[in-house]
């Protein structure tokens, strides 16, 4: 079996010898829950049997208090609300952010905050970030005072808002946010989150209080964004938190890293004075082993940094194949918000694929009506041993300049099916990222979701054969005019969008300081490194 630390990063390799958390924790259960309905019905059920005395804590980037989380309800806010009238301690934390003109979230999480509030719980508006930055954690901890085996943590990507609860079906959530005119009325919208039980829920609650207990005002830098929380009674200053809970016992066999992205910034993190990067640490650690085969979905997938990552993986192993998963396009219209970001995916595409050729495979997604799918969620398997679903975006800004977290799952598991060493190197797959990868890929290609149909999934080459094939037939029906029955999958072949050189002059440098950000300090900017 595999050391863990072959993978795993090590406290020092972490690089923030100021935090409280682990390096990791075995005897966890890690659940994957594939699109919002999943994730909040399941968030539903959880919070629903927390009294008194347990602990709700929570932290997110857009919360909106009206949205369902089932068809007939509750609402955010009702689920808020009626746990603190059981008793339950609830404590959030959500990001200041910006204003709506802006296509932010800025009226919807301070009204997540009144709501709350009145209800008689804490939702502190974050704003202690660096100038252009958001907090983009999303996760949930519940904790339970009198039996913490039925403690429970979800992480990942998908946010309590607007335009999260979709399915399978991929035909939106009612209670939409507007998005490009290319997604539709009710935008289809693919995401992933995290259920863990076992040691590393104790992690996750460690993580919100240090950023809770942190002494630096959330509006610390912000005098005009003060004085109008003051105005309308925001809270900027939480309450102490009660005691931790003892830690859950082992549930389950999966060792869980929780890693996470803090900037550099002033007022420093008392938790992170120089910042934490371990999300790009652990990435870069997992894709250096590398053989066969990288399985990502991401949001942008557009950085030149990031990038270079896979490029060299693919360079030095000639049998390493690359599937990306990204969006058709971006999720607002425009010149300014569209061309930055065509520019940073074209620069990501291409170095890849000068290094890999056609060992690159980068698909988009359309639901059974040809709408394109919004992707957004933020997953990564390697080899069918190290798998991650997270907050976090293959980007420079997700890696150095905003907040994330991300929870990598390497499975003490040995998964019988073949082959049953993909990679060659010994480490055996294991069923937790097999299984994730196979989830995903018979979405995305029309099969069983029982497994029935996974015989050509399994082998890494088989399934980038099949989903080649299946993009392949896809863009034929479209391009001959969509005559006769749909192919059957719904993935396309990517095609970046080809834009000229005076919009690369322009486009360019947007992209770099306000798309995609640097967070790090000056000496690691220097060396080129995470």
């Amino acid at each position: 079996m595999t050391d863990p630390e072959d993978w795993l990063l090590s406290a020092e390799e972490r690089g923030n010898p100021a935090t409280d958390l682990p390096a990791y924790t075995e005897g966890n259960l890690a659940v994957p829950l594939l699109h919002g309905t999943a994730y909040f019905d399941r968030l539903v059920e959880c919070v629903e049997v927390l009294d008194e005395g347990d602990h709700l804590f929570f932290t997110d980037w857009r919360g909106d208090p009206d949205q369902l989380l089932r068809p007939g309800g509750p609402t955010v806010a009702q689920l808020l609300t009626e746990a603190v009238r059981r008793g339950v301690t609830v404590r959030g934390l959500v990001w200041r952010s910006h204003l709506d003109a802006a296509s932010f979230s800025k009226e919807e999480n301070r009204a997540l905050d009144r709501e709350v509030e009145h209800g008689g719980g804490e939702v502190i508006l974050d704003q202690r970030v660096r100038r252009l930055g958001s907090h983009h954690q999303k996760f949930v901890v519940c904790r339970h005072d009198q039996d913490p085996t039925k403690d429970v943590a979800f992480v990942g990507g998908i946010d309590l808002c607007h335009s999260r609860r979709d399915d399978a079906g991929h035909r939106g959530d009612p209670q939409a946010v507007a998005m490009s005119s290319a997604y539709g009325p009710t935008p289809p919208w693919h995401d992933v989150q995290l259920e863990l039980r076992g040691p590393a829920v104790q992690v996750l609650d460690t993580v919100f209080r240090e950023r809770w207990d942190d002494p630096n005002s959330p509006d610390t830098d912000h005098p005009i964004a003060w004085i109008r929380d003051k105005l309308h009674h925001a809270r900027l200053e939480g309450d102490p938190l009660p005691p931790q809970l003892p830690p859950p016992p082992p549930a389950g066999p999966h060792v869980v890293q929780n890693l996470r992205t803090y900037p550099a910034m002033r007022p420093p993190y008392r938790f992170a004075p120089q910042g934490e990067r371990s999300v790009a640490r652990g990435y870069s650690k997992a894709i250096k082993r590398a053989r066969r085969l990288v399985y990502l979905e991401d949001q942008y997938m557009w950085s030149g940094e990031v990038a270079r990552l896979f490029a060299e993986a693919l360079a030095a192993h000639p049998d390493l194949h690359l599937v990306v998963v990204v969006p058709r396009v971006p999720d607002q219209e425009g010149a300014f918000v569209e061309r930055p970001q065509y520019v940073g995916r074209w620069q990501a595409i291409e170095m890849c694929r000068r290094a890999g050729q056609d060992r690159v495979h980068v698909y988009d997604v359309e639901n059974h009506e040809g709408t394109p799918v919004y992707v957004h969620a933020k997953v990564c398997v390697v080899d069918d041993v190290w798998a991650s679903v997270g907050s976090d975006n293959f980007n420079r800004r997700s890696w150095t300049h905003d907040s994330e977290l991300s929870s990598a799952v390497l499975d003490t598991t040995l998964d019988p099916r073949e082959p049953r060493d993909p990679s060659g190197a010994g480490d055996g797959a294991r069923t937790f990222a097999r299984d994730l990868r196979l989830a995903l890929g018979r979405e995305h290609t029309d099969r069983a979701a029982d497994g029935s149909e996974d015989g050509d999934l399994v082998d890494p080459a088989a399934f980038v054969a099949t989903l080649e094939a299946a993009a392949d037939e896809l863009d034929a029906w479209h391009d001959g005019g969509r005559r006769g029955p749909r192919p059957r999958g719904r993935l396309r072949h990517h095609r970046p969008e080809k834009l000229s050189r005076v919009t690369r002059l322009w486009a360019t440098p947007v992209y770099r300081l306000v798309e995609d950000p640097d967070g790090r300090p000056l000496r690691l900017r220097l060396r080129g490194d995470f």
